[in-house]
């Protein structure tokens, strides 16, 4: 499918009007009625612009528009919401020609409504032996056009730019998180990082088992010893080119660290069945970090950006890791296992570690689908954000604002150290307490940042598998790509 910002009107089997809920909604809804031949009354009796509403309207000759509500104040959320919802339902429906209607608009709203719109084509049924062919609409001889006014077209253009080379990234990670267990391993995750990287020009490092046994990543290591299946340690590293980059203001280098456990049983301490089928999606950070990586490249910002991705299963064996266990990670510190469920923090403190002694990062963040803790807390709306730095906290949450990709900032006093503290080894990985358990698995990922002065935690476990229009179970959102992004983008514009 194509799509075409220009500021001439186009003509279309199907038109879409997005209409925000106003004091001026009737009057606006006469206009269209007007335009339309049809009676005001209609319009304003059928439509109430309400989040996600949609009232088709047909005419004779067999051309339809589709009024979209937008809600009393949409943010870019909900303009993204509010078109995949619509493309996703109509996409059977669409003809092949589609045009959006946004004269009344500015053109920084393009980039959710393309999101919206390429999200609205996704179909989850990867595996399926009989499935439908693309819609119209969908086909790669698909057309959309926004229609705005002559203004705002060099924004839209910038804005639909980088909607494009999100949308198609968030697709994959998209396709990799919901790939069950026998589609998907550390290696899968690896090849696909080894071919972005050849594709979009940054440097990829694969450490595999024997080479992860001579660096000494000793907690990485004893999360894999359960399966048959070989971890790794996930590398990625965009540098931009820095030709023209003056001596004394050198680029902004960003850390991130993403749990890749591509499936999980709890280990020894293993979960209830009723939903470890959706341990599948325990790979989240994985999926931020190496999105977000390709993104910076695929649009060449100006930062330099490492991506790292501890990456294994978390299975039952005889040699898996028991309660107990005291382990030796990749920076020398000792770990006792209390439970062996808690596994994501054990691979990101090899993750953070590799991270800090061989990048040394101007900012150093991770991402982990980690505790059922945080959802407790905040729910399926917001991923916690854990860091003691109040400027780097500031900086997340405008990006999360302005994406809808949202966090909310969670304590990391030093009180809760009593809650990893260990009678036999260095720490613990669980504190064994009903309570505070997100707050206790951001304090021992604080120990291998090791004392980072721009480190933050960011606890997606709510937001990177959710229920989304897709399917009837839950399934993957592509968190954390949007908010990154956004992220670098201020911290470029700031340096």
């Amino acid at each position: 499918m194509q799509i075409v910002v220009q500021s001439q009107a186009v003509s279309a089997d199907a038109h879409i009007i997005p209409v925000r809920k106003t004091e001026e909604l009737a009057e606006t809804l006469r206009a269209i009625a007007d335009a339309h031949g049809l009676p005001a009354s209609i319009l304003q009796a059928d439509f109430n612009a309400d989040f996600q509403e949609f009232l088709p309207i047909y005419q004779p000759g067999g051309q339809r528009t589709y009024l979209l509500g937008l809600g009393e104040k949409p943010e870019s959320i909900d303009w993204l919401k509010a078109f995949r919802k619509l493309f996703f339902t109509q996409k059977d429906r669409l003809p092949q020609q589609v045009s959006v209607a946004m004269t009344a608009f500015d053109g920084e709203v393009v980039e959710a409504v393309v999101l919206g719109i390429r999200a609205g084509g996704y179909d989850l049924r990867l595996y399926q032996t009989e499935k439908n062919d693309p819609s119209a609409f969908y086909a790669a001889d698909g057309v959309l056009t926004l229609h705005l006014t002559e203004d705002s077209l060099e924004e839209a253009r910038q804005a639909l730019t980088q909607a494009e080379a999100i949308a198609q990234t968030q697709r994959e990670m998209l396709d990799l998180m919901n790939a069950p267990a026998n589609y998907k391993n550390p290696q899968t995750l690896a090849n696909w990082t080894r071919q972005s990287g050849l594709t979009h020009g940054y440097a990829v490092t694969i450490l595999d088992k024997a080479e992860l046994e001579r660096q000494g990543l000793g907690a990485l290591l004893s999360v894999s010893q359960g399966s048959e299946v070989p971890p790794v340690l996930i590398i990625a590293e965009y540098k931009p080119d820095v030709t023209d980059q003056p001596a004394d203001q050198p680029l902004p280098t960003v850390g991130l660290v993403g749990k890749g456990v591509t499936f999980d049983t709890g280990g020894i301490s293993i979960k209830t069945s009723a939903s470890m089928h959706l341990m599948k999606s325990d790979m989240g950070g994985a999926a931020a970090v190496l999105g977000t990586v390709e993104v910076a490249a695929k649009l060449k910002l100006p930062v330099h950006v490492i991506g790292i991705v501890p990456s294994t299963e978390n299975s039952v064996d005889g040699r898996s890791t028991k309660p107990g266990d005291v382990i030796t990670s990749y920076s020398g510190k000792t770990i006792e296992i209390i439970d062996t469920d808690a596994e994501g923090r054990v691979i990101l403190a090899d993750g953070l570690g590799y991270m800090v002694r061989n990048f040394k990062p101007d900012v150093l963040i991770d991402l982990a689908t980690l505790t059922g803790s945080v959802i407790a807390a905040l729910g399926y709306h917001a991923a916690g954000l854990f860091t003691p730095n109040d400027a780097l906290a500031a900086e997340l949450t405008a990006a999360a604002d302005q994406t809808g990709e949202r966090i909310w900032r969670m304590p990391v006093w030093d009180v809760y150290k009593e809650d990893i503290k260990s009678d036999v080894a260095d720490l613990k990985n669980f504190s064994g307490k009903p309570i505070a358990g997100s707050i206790s698995a951001a304090k021992f990922l604080e120990v291998f940042s090791e004392k980072h002065p721009a480190w933050a935690h960011l606890d997606i476990a709510g937001m990177a598998f959710a229920d989304t229009e897709f399917g009837s179970q839950k399934n993957a959102t592509g968190f954390g790509i949007r908010l990154l992004i956004d992220y670098l983008q201020r911290l470029t514009e700031r340096k």
